[in-house]
């Protein structure tokens, strides 16, 4: 990838901001993305555009965005948007990142990218060869205290590896969902708990502590059918509900993560790290929401685990009152706005939504025939 298509876009912007333009006005991208964007001296909402014209309007009305445009061509085609972000469902990313690119626009889509490896491999090749930067919403390997452990990992807090131990536990997908969340009941569309909690939690995982030699999986499928809320239509359900995986790193030490679905109380995330000379704890009361994440560690033998607050330099968005998630997507903001200035690549991009696509059909081959996989 290269910035030519934003150093082209801003040539022409007396103001010097990365004018961003939505596409799908959901309540992600207003919870999330508006705010997090609202945050940054370095990005300007210019237009959204929404299926439902009504929705636009209304969007733009609350948030102060100029343009509420009536077709997808408007939005990328917009002179006044630099980055196009994919907002949608997964299953309808496909013609938001496809249609951005032929604009000659920089795109960010949400994870999943799509619900097939081959097209999103397709389109990562599309964007490089049209000289288009593209980023996708792993965003919870740029929080700073994910960050802050990979440091004190490097720098010895805990000796040698040992073991990792991850548990997500989510009150979401469960039998019953919001008519909204249609899309994630068909397996087809890559949206279960496995692609998108798993997709996210196990890129912080890897991306920060390194990905194992082997892995194991068992996927099992408790919700035979899931009934839609609001319309009462009862759809069948073939995604699992739990997740489990088991693996070995290059040095010995052993994984074991356990992601279950639908729970309904004490959810939440606990990822422990064992070394030979300490130990790691992150735990958050949610696996998606306002609360930040508890870090604590202790070394020696039969120490009470102590509070370890990120060091300031690891933040790198101003102070607000603004939660968790949506502070991770504002450091993803930060790091691709760094990658237009600086030319680095902190931003995760199309190539890392490739890797863990794989890493999920490994899941899925390890499960279907109950043998351990070897990574590359």
């Amino acid at each position: 990838m290269n910035t030519v298509s934003v150093a082209r876009n801003l040539a022409g912007n007396t103001a010097g901001k990365i004018r961003v333009g939505i596409v799908g006005a959901g309540t992600w991208a207003e919870y999330g993305h508006i705010p997090s964007l609202k945050l940054l001296p370095e990005f300007e909402i210019t237009a959204v555009f929404s299926r439902d014209q009504k929705k636009a309007d209304a969007v733009a009305q609350r948030h102060g965005i100029r343009y509420a445009v009536n077709s997808l061509q408007a939005l990328v085609q917009h002179p006044e948007v630099d980055l196009v972000l994919v907002l949608t469902p997964a299953p309808q990313h496909e013609e938001g990142i496809r249609a951005a690119i032929a604009a000659g626009k920089d795109v960010y889509c949400e994870w999943p990218l799509t619900p097939s490896r081959a097209l999103s491999e397709e389109l990562m090749q599309l964007a490089d060869q049209a000289g288009v930067r593209h980023i996708v919403g792993l965003q919870r390997r740029l929080a700073p205290g994910y960050r802050y452990v990979r440091d004190l990992l490097a720098q010895g807090y805990i000796g040698e590896l040992r073991s990792i131990r991850l548990h997500i536990s989510v009150e979401y997908f469960q039998r019953h969902r919001i008519a909204a969340l249609y899309y994630t009941v068909p397996e087809a569309n890559f949206s279960s708990l496995l692609s998108i909690y798993g997709g996210h939690f196990l890129d912080v995982l890897f991306t920060h502590f390194g990905y194992p030699e082997t892995l194991s999986g068992l996927t099992v499928n408790q919700f035979k059918e899931v009934t839609l809320i609001e319309t009462g239509e009862t759809q069948p359900h073939t995604s699992p509900d739990q997740v489990v995986l088991s693996g070995t790193f290059s040095n010995g030490a052993v994984l074991s993560v356990h992601l279950e679905a639908g729970k309904r109380n004490n959810f939440g995330v606990q990822l422990d790290i064992t070394g030979t000379e300490g130990d790691l704890k992150i735990s958050n009361s949610t696996s998606f929401g306002d609360a930040f994440n508890l870090i604590e560690g202790a070394r020696g033998d039969a120490q009470p685990l102590r509070e370890l607050p990120v060091p300031a330099e690891y933040d790198w968005v101003p102070a607000s009152s603004l939660g968790g998630s949506t502070l991770e997507l504002a450091h993803l903001y930060a790091a691709y706005a760094r990658d237009v200035r600086d030319g680095s690549t902190l931003a995760p991009t199309f190539k890392d939504a490739l890797k863990m696509h794989e890493l999920i059909t490994h899941i899925d081959t390890s499960n279907r025939t109950g043998t351990r996989v070897t990574l590359a």
